[in-house]
Parts: C-alpha cells; sequence; structure tokens
C-alpha cells in the first residue's frame, strides 16, 4: 500500500480488539510495520469505492457469467485472512498481516466486527477479502486469488451484499490499480472522516 509519513496520526498502543474497533470508528487503521512500533493510519488522501460509480469491465462481466465459483459471506474468516497473509505481493517484502494481527481480527470477528467474503471452487477456497464493519461502514483490508478473478469476484459479491444492507459506498482504504479500475476514487480525509460519521449515525446493519 503506498502511504506516507503524513498519513500516521498515532504511533504506539497494541493490537487489543477493542482500541482497533474504536479506531476504525474515528477513520484510523493500524498498519504494523517490522521493526517500528504499531502505526495508525487515516491517510489524507483516502480511496473510497461508491457503488453507483463501480465498473465492471467486459472481461470481468463474461468472467462473472461464465464463472463456475459460488460465493459465500462469513462462512471461513480465519482461512481468508491467514490466505492474505500468505499472498505473494509483488511491491513489497514480507506482510503487515502478522499473527498479532490475525488473533486480534478473528477476535474481532467472533464478537461480529469482522468479516469475510469467499471464492469456492468445489470446496477448494480459491478466493476472498475481508475487512471490518464499524457500525454501519465497511472498510476493506486485505484481498487473494488462487484462480483467475476469484479475488474480483468475491469482492463484488461482497458489494452486492452490502448495498442490499443499505450501504451505499466501502472504504478501500488506499488506491491500487485494481479499485481503481473498478471506480474507487481519492476524496480528502476531511470528507471521508464526514461521511464516515454519517454512515455511523445511521448505523446500517450490515451483517445480520
Amino acid at each position: 500500500m503506498a502511504t506516507t509519513a503524513d498519513d500516521i496520526v498515532a504511533v504506539g498502543g497494541t493490537l487489543e480488539p477493542n482500541s482497533v474497533l474504536a479506531a476504525y470508528r474515528r477513520g484510523v487503521f493500524p498498519w504494523p510495520c517490522e521493526g517500528l512500533p504499531l502505526l495508525w493510519f487515516c491517510p489524507r488522501q483516502r480511496a473510497v469505492l461508491d457503488f453507483a460509480r463501480l465498473h465492471i469491465g467486459r472481461s470481468l462481466k463474461r468472467a462473472r457469467r461464465q464463472s463456475s465459483l459460488r460465493f459465500t459471506i462469513d462462512a471461513a474468516f480465519g482461512q481468508v485472512i491467514r490466505a492474505c497473509a500468505a499472498a505473494p505481493r509483488g511491491d513489497q517484502e514480507g506482510t503487515w498481516i502478522t499473527p498479532e494481527v490475525i488473533a486480534c481480527y478473528e477476535q474481532l470477528h467472533r464478537l461480529g466486527h469482522a468479516h469475510s467474503a469467499e471464492a469456492w471452487l468445489g470446496e477448494e477456497l480459491v478466493g476472498g477479502i475481508y475487512g471490518i464493519d464499524a457500525g454501519g461502514a465497511f472498510s476493506g483490508e486485505s484481498m487473494f486469488h488462487r484462480q483467475p478473478n476469484a479475488s474480483k469476484l468475491a469482492l463484488l459479491h461482497l458489494v452486492e451484499h452490502l448495498a442490499s444492507s443499505g450501504a451505499d459506498w466501502i472504504d478501500v482504504q488506499v488506491m491500487t490499480p485494481h479499485v481503481e479500475r473498478l471506480g474507487a476514487r481519492l476524496i480528502p480525509r476531511r470528507m471521508f472522516l464526514a461521511r464516515l460519521a454519517e454512515a455511523l449515525r445511521d448505523g446500517a446493519l450490515l451483517f445480520a
């Protein structure tokens, strides 16, 4: 993920479920970096995907029509976050999804705050995405795939689920080529925090 030092808003602390959830409710997310105290980020330019701007290209539409994958919500959170941790990332060494992150987010999942969408080929998990519901606003954390388009289709399944629950956007934190192609855009921190506050006031039940 591409961020700068100006995006860091706090340093230190620990990955306790209550403090992590409180951070998300303020637009802040943890990002462990090896050899440094725990870093907390709230990017000056935040990437969001408004569902009204969602763009599904022709090749992805075709892949969706022809896909034999099936999709679920919260069927394998632990497998998804571990697969995301193990996924190779050409632009960086290692992963920020440390054992401490996994333990914290699995606890948040048990508490009903962390969720996943999964893509399956038969009984094999081949793609997925996970993130945090801060109380009416969903923040996507990471995706993985083991079959072409599996993570993209899992994201589309998640978007459909969130839209059916009353959401109209998803926080994708920082821009990547993948989410940009889907229609994500950057908005200033102040605008993001205002949208987040509005979503939390509405308090839609995104995951019943």
